[in-house]
């Protein structure tokens, strides 16, 4: 684990944007991506923090375990379903199929919590007990696990800008997917989950929900995109404090990014006016935190990448031919 203090250092250098000579960018909420050819795709996942639909800040090392725990989980689970990665040239970056993407993303939950506008607990607890097509019995709490994982579709955006809710039928009956490619989709979401909560209870962790993305590769076949089991794009807990925690009437200890949204929600911001100034020890707690994952569930240690990360980023590119 990297220490407080070297952290610390890093973090005027945090990776904000790719600057990239030749190769047009488009930018995410955390990824930059440029097109190579016809048929790849360049992916950079920079240190920007996304939370409450706005980037608040940057921190070090963020970029290069989002990138590396995705593409470990993507070798982990090719078996599975094909995904689009080819190369990881530079510790924040690959190199990867174009691919049609789904326009909704598939999310998978094996937990009832949460507490925004599309999460479980937060439907259950305002009295609903028919939630994305799902019936729900009475008396169930808050955190406890489903008897078997639930898909609970959303589309991307939607008519408000948020996500919108669906259900599985919904998917299919709006004309979002065909029924063959929506049922495949739905069989290789729940395999990736049921996998990563076996390598997550490995670790020590819980996975307790997480949203995939899909699209179609170039012959019209189903194919893993974006990322995968990542502190971003997942919920975890540690199990061995999970039961205690519930039994207790408290919050399971969460092992991702929920903590940084819980720091800015007590300063009173939930996405809108100025984004408050935070203590900086709470970036380098998040980066060590987001270094921890990566090395609990990958098995490995974390081999921090030189900073600042664009000049390297271009020399690694140039000697793979990208540039």
């Amino acid at each position: 684990m990297l220490s407080s203090e070297k952290i610390r250092e890093k973090l005027p250098l945090a990776f904000k944007t790719a600057e990239l000579p030749k190769l047009e960018k488009t930018s995410g909420k955390v990824r930059d991506w440029f097109t190579i050819d016809n048929h790849t795709r360049l992916i950079v996942t920079t240190d920007r923090l996304s939370a409450f639909d706005r980037i608040l800040t940057e921190i070090p090392y963020k970029g290069q375990v989002l990138n590396q725990l995705t593409a470990w989980w993507f070798e982990q689970t090719r078996s599975i379903i094909q995904n689009h990665m080819l190369s990881m040239p530079d510790p924040n970056a690959v190199i990867v199929k174009i691919a049609e993407p789904f326009p909704v993303e598939v999310i998978i939950r094996g937990y009832i919590t949460g507490v925004t506008s599309t999460a479980l607990w937060y439907r259950y607890e305002l009295g609903e007990r028919e939630i994305y097509g799902y019936t729900f019995p009475d008396g169930l709490t808050k955190n406890q696990v489903l008897e078997t994982p639930i898909i609970t579709p959303t589309t991307k955006g939607g008519p408000t800008g948020h996500d919108e809710r669906l259900t599985c039928a919904e998917v299919v009956q709006k004309g979002f997917l065909d029924q063959a490619i929506w049922q495949q989709t739905m069989l290789a979401a729940l395999a990736l989950f049921k996998f990563g909560q076996q390598k997550a209870k490995e670790a020590g962790l819980i996975l307790v929900d997480t949203k995939y993305e899909f699209g179609f590769d170039e012959q019209g076949k189903l194919m893993l995109i974006d990322e995968i089991h990542t502190p971003d794009s997942s919920r975890f807990w540690k199990a061995d404090t999970y039961e205690q925690k519930v039994a207790a009437g408290e919050e399971p200890e969460n092992f991702d990014k929920e903590f940084i949204r819980l720091e800015y929600a007590q300063k009173g911001y939930r996405g809108d006016g100025e984004i408050p100034v935070m203590d900086s020890e709470l970036f380098v707690r998040a980066s060590q935190r987001y270094i921890k994952i990566y090395e609990l569930l990958s098995q490995k240690d974390f081999v921090p990448g030189d900073y600042p990360v664009n000049p390297r980023l271009i020399k690694n590119l140039s000697a793979a031919g990208v540039l």
